[in-house]
């Protein structure tokens, strides 16, 4: 009886634990996508005082870095700016691109940030780099291993879906430096440009950090996803 007891204890503790992870998975890139748009909106409607748009200050960064290879490109989307080490191209959405806004130039400069990280051959951006082939594959192979397991109860097939869902893991936590250090380029770009003021910086700080906590977010909503995956695994045993 004491047994049966304890183990409906530790069974109800389980599904808590399992609650309260998929929850905390969720909410983390909720509130990051939230504290994104909140500041990027915010600061799209207050333009900078020197009246550049974000190709304008792409253009300064990127000449005063003795990147004049790099090409500026307009996309399509919300937020949907990147830069493409491989055309050698800032691609910044539509009202990055041709707004005066404080967003834009935060924006604008951190892309410029990766274009600069790309010709010093920053060693976190080439890993990531390397990584992204091997990562697209176990991405969806692991996928189909936690499934597997799941469906068999296999504990085998879950074990090496959770290992391969590591590599993704790593993958995110590379990219953290990265984000990280293009956006300090980014502000250090743009006040040795002189083209923002005191109060301009902490926009342009807010727009970059709120960014910023998305990779953060998404690595913790990745780790906790793993763990719930090996919790599962433990007691399946």
């Amino acid at each position: 009886m004491f047994f049966f007891t304890y183990d409906i204890i530790n069974m109800v503790i389980d599904m808590d634990i399992n609650i309260i992870l998929i929850l905390v998975i969720v909410a983390l890139p909720t509130l990051a996508q939230f504290m994104v748009k909140s500041n990027y909106r915010k600061y799209a409607k207050v333009a900078n005082s020197r009246g550049f748009t974000g190709k304008d200050i792409a253009k300064k960064i990127l000449s005063k870095n003795g990147l004049d290879n790099v090409n500026i490109s307009c996309v399509s989307g919300e937020l949907s700016d990147h830069y493409d080490p491989k055309n050698k191209t800032v691609a910044l959405s539509n009202s990055i691109h041709n707004e005066e806004s404080i967003s834009s130039i935060a924006v604008a400069a951190h892309e410029c940030g990766h274009a600069i990280q790309d010709k010093i051959g920053y060693s976190f951006m080439r890993f990531r780099s390397s990584m992204v082939p091997v990562v697209n594959i176990t991405s969806t192979i692991s996928s189909i291993f936690i499934l597997i397991g799941f469906f068999t109860e296999l504990i085998d097939f879950l074990n090496i879906g959770v290992l391969l869902l590591s590599a993704g893991l790593l993958f995110q936590l590379v990219t953290l430096p990265v984000e990280f250090d293009a956006s300090r380029r980014a502000k250090n770009e743009l006040i040795e440009l002189g083209v923002i003021n005191d109060k301009e910086r902490t926009g342009v700080k807010k727009v970059l950090n709120a960014a910023a906590f998305t990779y953060v977010a998404g690595f913790l909503a990745s780790a906790l996803q793993i763990l719930r995956l090996v919790l599962i695994t433990r007691r399946r045993r």
